[in-house]
Formats: structure tokens, C-alpha cells, sequence
């Protein structure tokens, strides 16, 4: 019970559900941009809605007042067009918000090591025109 106490309390699980909670709320987001925003506009340059985009396969393709489907096959490009533009918006605001900015904060941080090394080398140098200098006096 302890081992497992201290895998629910370790930090990389709460890290990891808070993460989750946001992503979903995210999405959510997302989705109502592209249907709200996107697919109207895109939707301009033919019916009203990218989501509303099909093509007949086989037999004769009728609607029913609601937009249902009564009689033939469709393949709803479509929506498979709307997903994709959803995909390609998310992927670009979190590179965009999450991924360059931390990139940009990880490149300015020094770790410990790379600390370390550059003091050594600040050291080295240092001693070095010590030495340079004890020489030049004789």
C-alpha cells in the first residue's frame, strides 16, 4: 500500500492529470473554432459548411429534408477535411503557445552541468593568466 501511496502522490501523475484535463478542454475549444469559424469560411466558396461537403459512390444519392441520407452511398469528404483542418489548428497552437516558448526558456537555462563546466573553464583561464603573468615577472 505504501509503494502505491507513493505512486499516486509523486508528481509526474497529478503533472499527467492536469495535463489531461486541460488537453480535453483544449480540444473542446479547438472543435468549436473550426466548426464555428473555419467551416463557415471555408464553406463559402461552395455549400455552407465544410462538413456538409459529399460525394455520391453508388446508386442514386437522395437526401431527405433533414440532410439525412435516404437512399445511395456518400463518402463525407467533408468532415474527413474538417478533422484534418482540426488536427493541423491544434498541432499549430500548441507548437505555436506551448512547444516554442519552452524550446526558447530550456535554451536560455543553464543545467547544473553546463554550470559547472563553464566555471571550470572561467577557472582554467583564470590560472592560466596567473601562470602567464608569475612567468612575464621572472
Amino acid at each position: 500500500m505504501k509503494g502505491f501511496k507513493e505512486f499516486l502522490f509523486r508528481g509526474n501523475i497529478i503533472d499527467l492529470a492536469i495535463a489531461v484535463v486541460i488537453g480535453a478542454a483544449f480540444t473542446n475549444v479547438i472543435n468549436a473554432f473550426v466548426k464555428g469559424v473555419i467551416n463557415p469560411v471555408v464553406g463559402l466558396f461552395g455549400t455552407g459548411d465544410l462538413a456538409s461537403y459529399r460525394s455520391c459512390l453508388k446508386g442514386p444519392c437522395t437526401l431527405a429534408a433533414d440532410g439525412t441520407v435516404s437512399s445511395g452511398i456518400y463518402i463525407l469528404w467533408g468532415e474527413v477535411l474538417s478533422a484534418l483542418l482540426q488536427f493541423v489548428i491544434t498541432a499549430a497552437v500548441v507548437y505555436f503557445v506551448f512547444v516554442l516558448p519552452m524550446l526558447h526558456y530550456m535554451a536560455k537555462r543553464r543545467t547544473p552541468q553546463q554550470e559547472a563546466l563553464a566555471a571550470e573553464a572561467q577557472e582554467v583561464a583564470l590560472l592560466t593568466e596567473i601562470r602567464d603573468a608569475l612567468v612575464r615577472q621572472g
